[in-house]
This record gives structure tokens, C-alpha cells and sequence, in this order.
């Protein structure tokens, strides 16, 4: 079984005699010291850092972190800095060992010959066939500097795009979790101790005060399976959504017509989609690979059918703007501006347009969002708490009567 890599911190000199220090990451102390060797550093002190290499600040590489090492990248192409130097100057000056490692690889592949794109497909959960399609254009082109700065720009629009989009699903999700643990407490712990009190009235209680009396009976005696059971359906349903299409498909098509938020998410499709198509038809990929490229990327189901519809319509000589009209998902305007960018040849400028028009449409709608869910999860915990203290009070208030 092969050992895990650690992360070593050095300290020795480079060939110009200057003092350097940092970490690397290797198996053993001998392949640390060959890596710094092999990177021009002679070590005069290598020691094994206490946390491993995915403990502490080695944790899982995410889409965030590809995205600020291609703008690091596409800064440093743009300075001048050769491919391989930018390369590992990134990984020494990297916080997440995991990013290290990975960027150590890379390096690695370059120093000995092999094409960047070659050795980012090595690693598809990091870079997938988009982003390694446009380094790939790049590298033929030889522009590889220009093709970085736009899938840069690309990243970080799709996640501020993701984060607006989570931020306008967590709101909803938040007033019902709130309202039903704070309920939950109320019922379990709160409710009993004025049950105790009402059972020495002698009366018969008002309905309502009955009705709550009879939810915290059912909490107290069923409530730890009702959590479990709820528990239970939802980690099913979550893995029978990862392993199911046809599930996830379906769920696409209901989230699209929630209110707002289903608004919201057809404009993150259209937005996606734009962007995606824009950058990789300003990169020179053919108009086919790039509709399947945006339909891979639009994020929602609906959206991908109809772009691989219009990817076989175009492959028949359609125009895409036909094409796209004839899905009947993306809104006029958009398909008027595609119609405009391919009469004046200048489709990637249109798309690029309209791709950010949409994104500032989500941003606004998700600010919109927040600014109404605020005062509504008040509201919720007001109705709840406020119907639970008028349940409970209702007794003390008819007192009089009952004595």
C-alpha cells in the first residue's frame, strides 16, 4: 500500500545563492530533498510538518481555488513569467498542501515535455474538459496567455454566479429550519411544564391549547423517530439524486417553477450558458464543441436539452438563433441579440452582453430575495412562538371562568 505524502518545511539556498524556505510536499524526506534539488534548491534543512497532508489547512481542492490559480496564472503568463516557473512559483506560495501536491504534479509533466492540457486531463475532478479544451486552443494557437485570462474571467463569474445562486436556495431553507427547531424546543421542553399546570384547572381547555397539547404529546412520544425518519428520507433522496438521472432531471424541472426562486435559477441557466458559449467561441473552439460545452455547464436539465437540440440543429445548417427560438426556454431577448451577433459577426461580444446582463439580473433578484426573506423569517417565528404563547396563555386568561 503506498504512503500518503506529508508536507516538509525546508530551508537552503538556491543557485543564485540566496536564501529560500517554504514547504513540499513528498513521501519521504529523500524525495523532498530530490524535488527541491531538481528545483535549483540546495536543502540544508528539511523537517516534517506535524499536521498531514490533508489535515489543518490541507483540505479538498475546490472550484474556488482552480479559479484564483488561473487568475494567478493568466497574471503571471501576462507578465512574462515562463509556463513552468509560473507554475511552481504557485504551488511553493500555495496555503492548501492538496494544491501544492497538485501543482507540483503539473509542473512536474511540463518540466518533462508534456502539454499543459495533457496534464491537467490527468486530473478531471479539478480541471474538466472545458477548461482543459481551452488550454488546449490555447496552446495550439499559441496564445495561451490570452486563453487563460479568459477562463479566469470565466471562473470567477461562474462562482460568483454559484454563490449567488446557494445564497438565494439557503434563505428559504433557513426560515424552515429555524422555525422547526425553535418549535421543536418549545414543544418538548416548554409545553410539558404548563401541561403539569393546566391538568390542577379541573376545566376543560379551550380547543386551540388542546391542539398544542396534543402536538407536544406526539413530539415527546414520537419525535425522536419523526427526526430520524425525516433524516432517514432525506440522505435516500440525496443519494438516489447523485445516482439517478432521470431523478435529477425531474427535480430540475420542478425547481425551475418554484416561485422567485425558480426565476432566479433560469436566469443562472441563461447567464451560465452566454458565458460559457462566449468564452469558447472567443477562444476559436468550433460553434459544435462549444454549444456542448455550455450544455454541460448550464446547470439545470431543461437548459442542457434544449442546448443539445440547438447543437443538432445547428449541425444541420440551422441558424442558432432559429435554433434556440425554437426551444422555447430562452427568453426573446436573448435570442434577438444571438440573432444580431451572428448577422454582424460578432457572436462571442453578444453573448458576452447578454451574459452579463443576466448576471446582474441574478445578483439584483437575489438581493431582492434577501431583503424579502428577511422580515419573513420574523414573521414565521413570530406566528409560531406567538401561537404557542397565546395557546399556553389561553387557560390563565379564561381562569376566572374556570375557577
Amino acid at each position: 500500500m503506498a504512503k500518503a505524502a506529508v508536507v516538509f518545511d525546508y530551508q537552503g539556498k538556491d543557485r543564485q545563492g540566496a536564501n529560500r524556505k517554504g514547504e513540499i510536499s513528498a513521501v519521504t524526506i529523500v524525495e523532498a530533498k530530490n524535488l527541491l534539488r531538481r528545483q535549483g534548491i540546495s536543502a540544508q534543512k528539511v523537517k516534517k510538518q506535524q499536521k498531514s497532508l490533508f489535515g489543518g489547512n490541507g483540505k479538498k481542492i475546490n472550484a474556488a481555488d482552480i479559479s484564483v490559480v488561473s487568475r494567478q496564472l493568466s497574471t503571471m503568463l501576462g507578465a512574462g513569467v515562463t509556463l513552468l516557473q509560473s507554475i511552481e512559483m504557485i504551488a511553493q506560495g500555495h496555503s492548501k498542501p492538496a494544491m501544492r501536491k497538485l501543482l507540483s504534479s503539473i509542473a512536474d509533466d511540463v518540466s518533462a515535455g508534456t502539454p499543459l492540457s495533457t496534464s491537467l486531463r490527468k486530473h478531471p475532478l479539478q480541471f474538466d474538459d472545458l477548461y482543459c479544451d481551452l488550454v488546449e486552443t490555447g496552446e495550439q494557437s499559441g496564445s495561451l496567455e490570452t486563453i487563460y485570462d479568459r477562463i479566469a474571467t470565466y471562473k470567477e463569474k461562474a462562482e460568483a454566479l454559484k454563490s449567488k445562486v446557494k445564497k438565494a436556495m439557503f434563505y428559504p431553507i433557513a426560515v424552515l429550519v429555524v422555525a422547526f427547531i425553535v418549535t421543536t424546543i418549545l414543544l418538548i421542553f416548554v409545553v410539558p411544564q404548563f401541561e403539569e399546570i393546566f391538568s390542577s384547572f379541573g376545566a376543560e381547555l379551550p380547543a386551540f391549547t388542546q391542539f398544542v397539547l396534543g402536538i407536544s404529546r406526539f413530539m415527546q412520544d414520537y419525535g425522536l423517530f419523526f427526526v430520524i425518519g425525516a433524516a432517514a428520507g432525506v440522505f435516500l433522496f440525496v443519494r438516489a439524486h447523485r445516482k439517478s438521472k432521470t431523478l435529477r432531471d425531474k427535480v430540475d424541472k420542478v425547481v425551475l417553477k418554484i416561485p422567485v426562486v425558480g426565476e432566479i435559477l433560469q436566469k443562472a441557466s441563461v447567464a451560465r450558458f452566454t458565458r460559457t458559449l462566449s468564452t469558447t467561441f472567443a477562444a476559436g473552439v468550433p460553434l459544435i464543441g462549444a454549444l456542448d460545452s455550455a450544455a454541460g455547464a448550464s446547470g439545470n436539465a431543461v437548459y442542457r436539452d434544449a442546448i443539445l437540440f440547438m447543437k443538432k440543429e445547428v449541425a444541420g445548417g440551422q441558424q442558432m438563433n432559429t435554433a434556440m427560438r425554437a426551444t422555447n426556454v430562452f427568453p426573446d431577448m436573448v435570442t434577438q441579440m444571438v440573432a444580431i451577433g451572428e448577422e454582424s459577426g460578432a457572436v462571442d461580444d453578444m453573448l458576452s452582453k447578454v451574459a452579463s446582463i443576466y448576471e446582474a439580473e441574478v445578483d439584483d433578484m437575489v438581493d431582492g430575495l434577501t431583503s424579502l426573506i428577511e422580515p419573513m423569517i420574523m414573521a414565521v417565528l413570530g406566528v409560531v412562538i406567538g401561537g404557542l404563547i397565546v395557546a399556553m396563555y389561553l387557560p390563565i386568561f379564561q381562569m376566572g371562568n374556570v375557577v
